[in-house]
């Protein structure tokens, strides 16, 4: 699916604003004829949660009703016409003008539907009905059947979800109309490799059946061109780059990639992204990006601002790159759900390496709805690689986060799952993250081991000393079972803001400092050891727990409004984040120049 643009063959508008809103607890919508119209709403924005918006509906999961009218312009009459959404939290049904468009379950990841026949010139109403509850069949589950094979590590959650952030209902992204001319471009595939001192782009396109495309590839001296028929609707061409400039965290070079359509010498479609040429590879125990090895440094982090819940926030996305290039990050995981288009475009830009996670998180493996959890599984992962192929700046696939795997049934789930993304995108490693350690089966078939580990707060809380000991045998026995390289992806402790204690204790500042300082000594002194990714970039909310003091995880580096606690300090100081932060880059990149990621 292709992200939005205007161009001189395409048009968009933008729907957010105030929308009307309606709770319907008791589910009577459907029934009372609510498709054409929720009686009695009150206003609320879009795009953003409900949930921090109206506190009466705070743990409020939903049924709930949304609508807006617009006006469409007549010289819209002509083409095709879709509505976008760019995340709906968790399942979506549509309606234009009272017709029914469709339905779509996951909340993280965008969708459309063809609106051309319902939709007419002047106003038109749109309706969406958005269902956010939790279920054992759904992804990420809830109200999972208690098990000690299935037990959510840290205990249960109010709202009951498997996971420990809040559930977030609504129309959380951008809802856009699109107006696309007929033939348009469907997709753009690209696949950049390198070869001796040259990269070959392969870039495949679907769409403009009957018709001829003209494919460029432009910037950093290079002015390529193909052409291509497209009978049956798609083609692949190849382009040659030589002397290319590479893509890479030092130097995020990006092309301009460009796919004119046309019919009988007419022009009628035309769409263009950026690129990056780089590869990515895992050798031994060395993760490479263009043949050098790389060390991650960076964070998990959640889409969560006050208010806005989980909604789309150009300016906290802004700010967030600000803080994590501050401390001198170079890395993240899109934990536990793909983050926003625009946040993946700003990697690309910035030059940060992404782990790309699909929402499986808190997966169970027990009979109940294994089926169906199992098939989203793997619609969410042919929809996220579809989504972000094209992205330099994503240098791994992550299928799931923390499954609960202790059962038969998990491994071959997971390894379907892996092998899916494989056949989707062979040019990325594959992993998934577990707090199982050593006892983690799935990591056998993981092309990299992301391991979370909480030593020093769930298990020897309080013991910096003890925890750093334990990190450290756990990470050799890893290594010395599956021989791959190792990334740290969630490790910390909580940090009440402004609560400090010296002798460091937990929950001051202090403590938490001082824990992330040790076990960052212990994976820097395990070479095989590629990456560390701290829990938290900021604190987050989440649903109401014993172990969560004003329903908040408190492990953030910054605050929930971005104010730096001690631990943020310490990272700038470990990390050797400059003062000089180019937003773009100035000299292209060569393999043969690319240095070593800097150590974290």
């Amino acid at each position: 699916m292709l992200y939005p643009k205007i161009n001189e063959y395409r048009e968009l508008m933008d729907l957010s604003g105030f929308w009307d809103f309606r709770a319907d607890p008791g589910d009577d919508g459907l029934a009372e004829g609510w498709a054409e119209g929720p009686p009695r709403c009150v206003p609320i924005a879009v795009p953003a949660s409900w949930n921090d918006q109206l506190p009466s509906l705070r743990d409020f999961l939903g049924p709930a009703w949304y609508a807006t009218r617009f006006e469409l312009p007549r010289a819209w009459h002509h083409g095709r016409l879709l509505v976008r959404f760019d995340s709906v939290n968790y399942l979506a049904e549509v309606w234009m003008n009272g017709k029914r468009l469709g339905s779509h379950e996951g909340g993280h990841l965008p969708f459309s539907f063809d609106a051309t026949e319902a939709a007419r010139a002047g106003a038109n109403l749109l309706v969406v009905r958005v269902d956010g509850r939790l279920a054992p069949d759904r992804v990420p589950p809830g109200g999972v059947p208690p098990s000690p094979l299935d037990a959510f590590p840290s205990g249960p959650f109010f709202p009951d979800g498997s996971f420990d952030f809040f559930p977030f209902c609504g129309i959380q992204r951008t809802v856009r109309l699109c107006l696309l001319p007929e033939g348009a471009i469907e997709r753009i595939e690209v696949e950049p490799s390198l070869a001796g001192p040259g990269a070959l782009v392969r870039v495949r396109i679907d769409g403009g059946a009957g018709s001829s495309a003209r494919v460029t590839l432009a910037g950093h001296g290079a002015e390529l061109a193909a052409q291509a028929d497209l009978p049956s609707g798609e083609a692949t061409v190849e382009l040659r780059v030589p002397g290319p400039a590479l893509w890479s965290c030092e130097t995020p070079n990006l092309y301009e990639l460009s796919v004119a359509l046309s019919r009988g010498g007419v022009p009628f479609d035309s769409y263009s992204l950026p690129v990056g040429l780089r590869d990515v590879a895992v050798d031994g125990e060395r993760l490479l990006v263009n043949g050098r090895p790389v060390r991650l440094k960076g964070f998990g982090r959640h889409e969560d601002f006050p208010v806005a819940g989980r909604g789309f926030l150009p300016p906290v996305i802004v700010r967030d790159y600000e803080l994590m290039r501050w401390v001198g990050a170079n890395s993240f995981r899109t934990t536990h759900y793909p983050y926003s288009e625009e946040m993946m475009d700003l990697a690309d830009r910035f030059g940060f390496l992404v782990i790309d996670e699909t929402p499986a998180v808190g997966l169970f493996f027990a009979e109940a709805g294994l089926t169906r959890r199992s098939e989203l599984c793997a619609a969410f992962t042919r929809e996220l690689i579809e989504r972000d192929r094209n992205h330099p700046c994503v240098v791994a696939w992550s299928l799931a986060n923390e499954p609960h795997s202790r059962r038969p049934e998990a491994l071959a789930r997971l390894r379907a799952l892996v092998d899916l993304a494989k056949s989707l995108d062979p040019s990325r490693p594959v992993t998934l993250a577990s707090y199982l350690g050593s006892g983690e089966e799935a990591f056998a078939f993981c092309d990299v081991v992301c391991l979370n580990r909480y030593f020093g707060w769930y298990e020897a809380g309080g013991r910096i000393e003890e925890a750093a000991g334990r990190l450290s045998e756990e990470l050799d026995t890893l290594h010395a079972k599956l021989s791959k390289p190792i990334i740290l992806t969630e490790f910390g402790a909580d940090a009440v803001p402004g609560f400090h204690a010296e002798p460091p204790e937990m929950f001051s500042e202090e403590y938490q400092a001082r824990l992330i300082e040790r076990l960052l000594e212990v994976a820097r002194s395990k070479p095989y050891v590629v990456g560390a990714h701290v829990w938290n970039l900021c604190d987050f909310k989440t649903g109401q727990a014993v172990h969560r003091a004003e329903g908040m995880n408190f492990k953030g580096v910054f605050t929930r409004d971005r104010r730096p606690k001690m631990a943020a300090h310490l990272l700038r100081r470990l990390w050797g984040a400059s003062e000089a932060r180019p937003s773009l880059p100035a000299t292209p990149d060569r393999r043969a120049e690319t240095p070593d990621g800097s150590a974290f």
